[in-house]
């Protein structure tokens, strides 16, 4: 079954920090999207490519069947930060380093009235109150959900987060239980620009997760961020090394150094595959 599409219009932006933008869709669309309990909530933006014409009504389906594909839409997944049903709004964060991207550029240069069409929303997490303590770590493109989902613990949660951006003036303010710990590590450049030392393997996300107390219980575990630093250190650190239950945990890279979401999705393909022919053996 086809997913469902949603059109709204941008009715304002606002920048938190100087790389991150915050927009805010709205208009009769609002009626038909489907809020979710998850905090993790996300859509999958469908963004026309400049100069190329779509006839009405718009069907990407048919377009990815009529069209070349040089004119295909873009779908880039972003998390829904945040609904306001009194305002009848969705917020939507966008992480923008200079031009690079798709989805950023756009956000960075969108006005009032412009059409977004979009496909969902899904999602998969959200904090569970009975657990003992919760462990969240993100990079920018995971903070918004990260920030959900504090907003979301009940008041006596106890809470450990890890945020990894750029340098201090990338901080946003955030709503938080009292018990609660947050780590801002700076990087000292873009995610797309810092170099290796500092990055996948070397993250300082990784190390001040790594090097950070763990709390008595199992945690419930939010970690989400560049693939190479989530999946290939955080994940096993905490599922093997903290024996962790996977039950108790939401684990995964929203993108890839280097790799466009298209060739990220490729790549978490093939990793799912190879997770799986090990686990044959």
């Amino acid at each position: 079954m086809a997913k469902r599409m949603n059109t709204m219009v941008v009715e304002r932006t606002e920048w938190l920090t100087p790389h991150m933008v915050r927009v805010y869709l709205g208009g009769p669309g609002f009626a038909d999207y489907r809020s979710r309990n998850e905090t993790d909530s996300y859509v999958k933006m469908v963004l026309p490519i400049p100069g190329v014409e779509y006839s009405e009504p718009f069907d990407l389906e048919r377009i990815r069947r009529e069209m070349p594909k040089e004119s295909h839409p873009v779908v880039r997944t972003y998390t829904v930060r945040r609904v306001d049903a009194v305002l009848r709004q969705i917020a939507i964060d966008f992480v923008v380093h200079g031009e690079s991207g798709v989805a950023a550029p756009w956000a960075a240069r969108t006005t009032p009235g412009d059409i977004v069409r979009f496909l969902g929303p899904g999602g998969g997490y959200r904090p569970d109150a009975a657990a003992p303590w919760h462990l969240l770590a993100a990079d920018e493109s995971g903070l918004p959900a990260l920030a959900a989902a504090l907003e979301a613990m009940p008041a006596t949660a106890t809470v450990r987060a890890y945020i990894e951006v750029t340098g201090p003036d990338d901080e946003i303010e955030l709503q938080a239980p009292a018990d609660t710990c947050i780590t801002w590590i700076h990087r000292g450049a873009s995610s797309h620009e810092v170099d290796d030392d500092r990055a996948g393997d070397n993250s300082p996300l990784v190390a001040a997760v790594r090097g950070a107390e763990w709390l008595d219980g199992e945690p419930h575990v939010f970690i989400h961020g560049e693939a190479a630093a989530v999946m290939q250190n955080l994940r096993r650190y905490v599922l093997q090394e903290r024996s962790v239950s996977g039950a108790h945990t939401s684990i995964s890279g929203y993108w890839r150094r280097g790799r466009s979401e298209e060739q990220f999705r490729q790549w978490k393909a093939s990793q799912r595959k190879g997770e799986i022919d090990a686990a044959a053996r």
